[in-house]
């Protein structure tokens, strides 16, 4: 039974083009082919880059964030109470109304007094602002050497330039040694993320980001052994553009940086939007649907791989729209407070006008030093109010 299972997964329609067979792609003189075998590399690549990380967020992280005086901050914890615990780890961590009379009568506290335990208990178990800072700058500089290593394993392709190259010879295309190193780290780094859940600071769209790096794993997975490891490579280096500059992004917003951290985000907005619902469906999408068919007949592995960028896509705009709400929220959004818009106006002002400067193409030196003066003189403004 398991060789019928072994056969049928290994089965030659299933990976590779009709007319080929995986005795066309063993390894010859001057040709080395990608093997399934070499994934197995991705395992101690990810518990090795687990080893890096803590070693970079405990001696460079964590001085950094000491350097940058970033603290957490204090919060007063709940009272000791059995019967709270045990409902707040076997129930829920958010009681409803009736819940919380109901614990009344258990505890013999007044509402006010058990709702006020139920929010401090929360407020414990939220990671640290140093935690979120140093998780931040790891991704930040794993995305960054990824990224610059991508393009120096690209720069000099042809298939970088001209998409139709990725299908040239396909699939007697030979492994670079650069590809085989690429693959390995950026494998070994989302299957850390994995690994790493559990610990990790987690994110409202937690779930999308499990579908993210499994999806993600598959898609590495298959293109290697499939032999669509130039299209893989090219996919990855898209990724890893925008995500730079969202986890640097993070980084200035904890440091308090404001100015740089409105930047950083209006930089970032535009290259995911360029990058994730552009570059990636209306080029590399349609590099994978459309010239594969003019060299061979579709075949399982082209059907699958395609399905599986469009589960990446359909992500990307999710993401694109959770993205496009929160700008619309921080530069439109009105607040009565009188507090809250002195506090915001300053930003939400210097945001709109870098955005109209980015939109409108306006790089001149001249429009820009006028586009910071109307920011130092709104500032000014603001502040008589205060």
């Amino acid at each position: 039974m398991l060789q019928t299972i072994k056969d049928w997964l290994w089965w030659e329609r299933l990976w590779l083009p009709e007319k080929v067979s995986w005795a066309d792609l063993q390894d010859k003189e001057d040709r080395t082919y990608a093997k399934a075998s070499q994934l197995y590399a991705a395992v101690p690549c990810a518990l090795c880059l687990l080893v890096v990380r803590y070693l970079f967020e405990r001696y460079l992280a964590t001085p950094l964030a000491n350097a940058l005086g970033i603290r957490d901050k204090v919060r007063l914890t709940a009272e000791e109470n059995p019967t709270l615990e045990k409902y707040f780890y076997s129930q829920t961590r958010n009681p409803s109304q009736a819940d919380v009379r109901s614990l009344c009568k258990k505890t013999g506290w007044p509402e006010r007094r058990v709702e006020v335990w139920f929010r401090r208990r929360r407020n414990q178990d939220r990671p640290g602002l140093r935690k979120r800072f140093c998780e931040a700058s790891w991704r930040c500089g794993f995305y960054l050497c990824a990224f610059l290593g991508g393009l120096l394993a690209l720069y000099d392709k042809p298939w970088f330039y001209d998409l139709k190259e990725v299908w040239a010879e396909f699939p007697k295309q030979s492994m670079l040694p650069s590809q085989y190193w690429y693959y390995t780290l950026e494998m070994g780094f989302y299957l850390s993320l994995l690994l790493s859940l559990t610990f990790d600071v987690k994110r409202k769209d937690f779930k999308e980001q499990v579908i993210h790096h499994v999806a993600t794993m598959t898609l590495l997975s298959f293109s290697w052994i499939s032999n669509y490891i130039r299209i893989g490579t090219l996919v990855m280096a898209v990724h890893d553009s925008s995500d730079i500059l969202l986890e640097g992004g993070k980084l200035f917003n904890y440091a308090k940086w404001e100015q740089t951290a409105n930047v950083m985000f209006v930089i970032f907005t535009i290259v995911f939007m360029v990058t994730r619902l552009v570059i990636f469906p209306f080029w590399l999408i349609h590099c994978t649907w459309v010239y594969p068919l003019e060299r061979f007949d579709p075949f399982f592995g082209y059907y699958f791989f395609n399905i599986m960028l469009m589960v990446l896509q359909i992500l990307h705009v999710y993401w694109a729209f959770l993205i496009t709400r929160m700008a619309y929220k921080f530069v439109f959004s009105k607040v009565c407070s009188k507090w809250f818009v002195c506090m915001c106006s300053v930003s939400r002002l210097n945001v709109c006008l870098l955005v109209l400067n980015l939109l409108c193409g306006m790089f001149s030196p001249s429009n820009w030093t006028a586009m910071f003066g109307a920011m130092k003189r709104r500032t000014t403004v603001i502040r008589k109010r205060i």
